[in-house]
């Protein structure tokens, strides 16, 4: 009897872990809400809906740098308290303008910028955060993806996926974009914009979805559809690359750089991207 139980468990143990091996998601951290709508057809996978007091830093890490983003931006991204904290539950990034210095040099701003790299990966799915928006010139809030595993070459030709981009002079405009083709400066970028009907995004708080399958992705803001793509290529490699392989999230506030312009006498600090949740969805099945 002894035999047979221990048997069981291992089979069952064996089960279990073929189970997970055909998993084609890495990293699953559902939070288990049960009170969160879950669109028709999908499965929650992945969640933060920062309940907690602090990161949670089973789900995201901090890039620490002063490295410009490769647009010449001014931020030193910190891992400080006073650039990245949860309030009244909610995650809260913040730039500040304040003379910083660090390992990589002094700049005149700082920020955070926060990744799931390795801790949340994902090839397809759904993606919804709800976030207020920092505003004025020079600021650049950014909820986006990129390839955990550089498998096509330097960027662009393993690709950039945009859920929401704003750059601070256009408080009411959002973009959504792919950046695909060769390494730079042989890449390309294909995308649209999203535009309130009213106020700004920086006085409320929005829903910004991005639905990726293997052949498409679709954007949305507060559920309304504004954009498809369908086509993308990268040098070397057979459609759908470079969006075949698994991509990870990143949230972030950049202050200046090559398209919004630096920061002027009329930007007011500190600046905030406010972020109630960030929820992944799986079509159910897959």
């Amino acid at each position: 009897m002894k035999k047979r139980v221990i048997l069981g468990l291992i089979i069952s143990l064996n089960i279990l872990a073929l189970a997970n091996c055909q998993n084609t998601d890495k990293n699953p951290a559902n939070n288990g809400d049960d009170d969160i709508p879950v669109p028709e057809g999908y499965t929650l996978f992945w969640n933060d809906e920062f309940s907690g007091t602090e990161i949670d830093l089973t789900k995201w890490e901090h890039e620490v740098n002063a490295q410009g983003g490769g647009n010449n931006e001014l931020q030193y991204y910190t891992d400080r308290p006073v650039n990245s904290f949860i309030e009244n539950g909610k995650l809260i990034i913040q730039a500040l303008k304040e003379t910083y210095t660090g390992a990589e040099g002094t700049r005149d701003y700082t920020s955070a910028r926060l990744r799931t790299a390795k801790k949340g990966d994902w090839k397809y799915g759904r993606f919804e955060i709800k976030a207020k928006l920092p505003y004025g010139q020079g600021l650049w809030p950014a909820i986006w993806m990129l390839p955990t595993d550089w498998i096509y070459g330097g960027w662009a030709a393993s690709g950039e996926i945009d859920i929401m981009e704003l750059i601070g002079h256009q408080p009411n405009k959002v973009y959504g974009t792919l950046h695909y083709g060769g390494a730079y400066p042989n890449n390309v970028h294909s995308g649209d914009f999203y535009t309130l009907a009213e106020g700004n995004f920086n006085d409320n708080f929005h829903v910004f979805t991005l639905d990726w399958d293997e052949t498409s992705f679709k954007w949305y803001v507060d559920g309304v559809f504004y954009q498809e793509q369908t086509e993308w290529s990268t040098e070397g490699h057979d459609y759908p690359a470079p969006f075949d392989q698994f991509f990870h999230l990143l949230l972030n506030v950049a202050v200046g750089g090559n398209w919004p312009g630096n920061p002027d006498a009329s930007t007011v600090f500190p600046q905030r991207m406010e972020v109630d949740y960030v929820r992944v969805f799986k079509k159910t099945g897959k």
